[in-house]
């Protein structure tokens, strides 16, 4: 029973937090700028157990329907349900588990982002499914990755307001496509000989222009949304733009271990965005 309650750990990856700090540092945007501050204790802890317990779905569901591919990808052929530790019908009962659950707090606010917490259901469920239909995988991901952020803006204002939250989901998009197509870069040769989609196929050659070109406009989104705010927030852009310039240039030779390694420090810019939001509020 210990050997299987861990292969279920493993299996919401919460053994590798990464994928947790890339969900929630925009999260966190999207609660600060909608409440243009700190949000109240309650919805604050709400979202950062949603935040968790999404991902860890996420991570459960992508497996369940990469079964048949996670075994011929020299990164992934160890999973829990690829290793056959774990069967696909343990792993649906899981991601229901977490779904309801994450749903459940959901319901601790207002109407609005009960509504709202549906499609991050049927984001997180549907994403896997995407590099088998469309060229550019990483783009749905994004877009499931930024949906924390109208659900921020409607548990702060029980309203969405969409000229904010549309420029903000945009940033972090171009920011999930840019990281993601490092992680892509680490499994291209096994994508490309079982058929699978994703950005560093698409890119090829020129993936590190398209990384840069995003992380650039990322940023210039993110000065673009917070143009009223003050020289702190500017500050943690500035300092964003060097993690990814130093990302940039960890990448250069292409290798496998560099990409990997530029997609687990990734969420550092993340990070320093956001600080430098919550102290250009705390100190406003």
């Amino acid at each position: 029973m210990l050997a299987k309650f861990i292969d279920y750990l493993r299996l919401c990856r919460l053994h590798k937090p990464v994928g947790i700090w890339l969900l929630l540092w925009p999260t966190l945007w999207g609660l600060w700028f909608a409440a243009e501050g700190p949000p109240t204790f309650k919805v604050l802890w709400i979202f950062v157990l949603g935040t968790v317990l999404m991902r860890s779905a996420g991570c459960v569901i992508n497996d369940v329907l990469d079964a048949d591919f996670d075994p011929k990808v020299e990164r992934t052929r160890d999973r829990p349900i690829a290793a056959g530790r774990v069967t696909r019908q343990e792993g649906v009962r899981v991601f229901v588990a977490l779904a309801l659950i994450a749903y459940g707090l959901a319901t601790k606010l207002n109407t609005l982002t009960v509504l709202l917490a549906l499609p991050a259901v049927a984001l997180a469920a549907s994403y896997p499914l995407m590099k088998r239909w469309i060229a550019l995988p990483q783009a749905y991901l994004g877009l499931a990755f930024s949906w924390g952020i109208p659900m921020a803006y409607a548990a702060v204002r029980d309203a969405v307001d969409w000229g904010a939250a549309i420029p903000l989901m945009l940033a972090n998009i171009c920011w999930v496509i840019a990281y993601d197509t490092y992680y892509a870069m680490v499994d291209r040769e096994d994508d490309l000989k079982i058929g699978v989609k994703s950005a560093a196929v698409l890119f090829g050659r020129h993936e590190l222009l398209a990384t840069g070109l995003l992380q650039a406009a990322a940023l210039g989104l993110l000065a673009a949304v917070g143009a009223h705010r003050g020289w702190i927030y500017f500050a943690g852009l500035g300092l964003a733009a060097l993690i990814a310039a130093a990302l940039q240039w960890s990448v250069r030779d292409r290798s496998r271990a560099a990409a990997f390694r530029a997609f687990r420090l990734s969420h550092w810019l993340g990070f320093v965005i956001f600080l430098g939001l919550a102290l250009d509020s705390a100190f406003r």
